[in-house]
């Protein structure tokens, strides 16, 4: 039996559209009877997360729904400036957190800006002091959203990567092969221990890095994160692929 749920779409407005609806969906049924409870989810970059930044902005508007008790982290970060147009801080703050009017005090972005081994551990210590962790120490996020490169990369996790976790690492810096090369990720432990994991994958280029992801676990960074957890779901406007 497949560990992932595999979510087919037609094309990626409404991979987009559906992912925040469902998303939107889960939030206000947890705040249901839990008010002020906290919540937190990691953000991705890239085409299709701008996208689904946008149609949360637009969904959540018509809503009862109080996000104040949401604490916003990324799964990965350039080591660029937060209005650098490649940063992805600036890609959520432009298309969701500005105009859903989050407080600062609930975002918590990677200091792209600072050295990269910095910016990795206060990304980490931050993380840490928020959220819970399980027994090795590792904080558990609520909500993990990825993405996929063509090469099956998933935050900044890229193949030929085989760096172990430190002990008690959560981010760490790593150098890429795409620009720009300096960059600061989860790691996998973190992913591994999610309580979920959302994998929104659109794009042709991407359907053979999907196809062994899903049929060779850690075969590729996303094969990894997948082979990791007993559960994931995979959004995509990809041909579905059987298991």
């Amino acid at each position: 039996m497949a560990n992932y749920e595999l979510v087919p779409f037609q094309n990626a407005p409404q991979l987009a559209r559906e992912a925040a609806r469902q998303w939107l969906d889960e939030l206000q049924s947890i705040q249901c009877g839990q008010t002020g409870s906290g919540y937190s989810v990691a953000l991705a970059g890239g085409r299709i997360a701008g996208d689904f930044f946008s149609a949360v902005t637009e969904l959540a508007k018509g809503r009862n729904l109080f996000l104040d008790s949401v604490h916003f982290f990324w799964g990965d970060e350039r080591c660029v400036p937060p209005d650098d147009p490649q940063s992805n801080y600036r890609l959520a703050r432009e298309h969701m957190l500005e105009p859903l009017r989050i407080a600062q005090t609930q975002i918590h972005r990677i200091r792209g800006e600072e050295e990269p081994q910095k910016a990795a551990r206060l990304a980490s210590e931050e993380l840490c002091a928020v959220l819970t962790k399980d027994s090795a120490g590792i904080p558990i996020l609520d909500m993990v959203f990825l993405g996929m490169g063509e090469e099956g990369h998933t935050a900044s996790l890229f193949p030929g990567d085989e760096q172990a976790q430190p002990a008690h690492g959560v981010y760490r810096a790593v150098v890429t092969p795409k620009p720009p090369p300096h960059r600061v990720t989860l790691d996998y432990a973190p992913l591994a221990v999610a309580r979920q994991v959302w994998v929104l994958v659109s794009g042709a280029d991407k359907e053979r890095a999907l196809k062994e992801s899903l049929e060779f676990p850690q075969r590729t960074p996303l094969g990894r994160v997948l082979a990791s957890r007993a559960q994931t779901r995979v959004l995509t406007d990809l041909p579905v692929i059987s298991s």
